[in-house]
């Protein structure tokens, strides 16, 4: 039936929300609602430099591998070494073992519960 089509762009929005906010707030509130808000954006940017910063710790953490792996007992002296795992005179099934017991404490650790 009716067609209206409102060809209102970007800075006619922030025009529109500035008026509303004042009929809503008044005027004395603003400056408040102003620096909250430039909190709240300040917080924001704080965590997310934070998770940044952590993925960058993360990813330079992991193992480099320069080259081919050839062997089975190569990869898992790999996994072994990037977790922490000893792997002197162990078989490839008890580094297995191993590595599996320390990536579930790992795994017990990030979740806060204990098994």
């Amino acid at each position: 039936m009716f067609d209206y089509s409102l060809n209102v762009g970007g800075s006619e929005w922030m025009i529109i929300i500035f008026v509303a906010l004042v009929l809503l707030l008044g005027t004395g509130k603003i400056p408040g609602v102003a620096r909250k808000m430039g909190k709240l954006v300040s917080e924001y940017n704080k965590a997310k430099k934070e998770i940044q910063e952590q993925m960058k710790g993360i990813t330079e953490e992991s193992p480099k591998i320069s080259g081919p792996v050839e062997t089975e007992r190569e990869k898992l002296e790999m996994i072994a070494k990037s977790a922490g795992v000893k792997i002197d005179g162990k078989t490839d099934d008890e580094i297995r073992e191993s590595i599996a017991t320390k990536i579930g404490q790992k795994t017990a650790d990030k979740s806060g519960k204990k098994e």
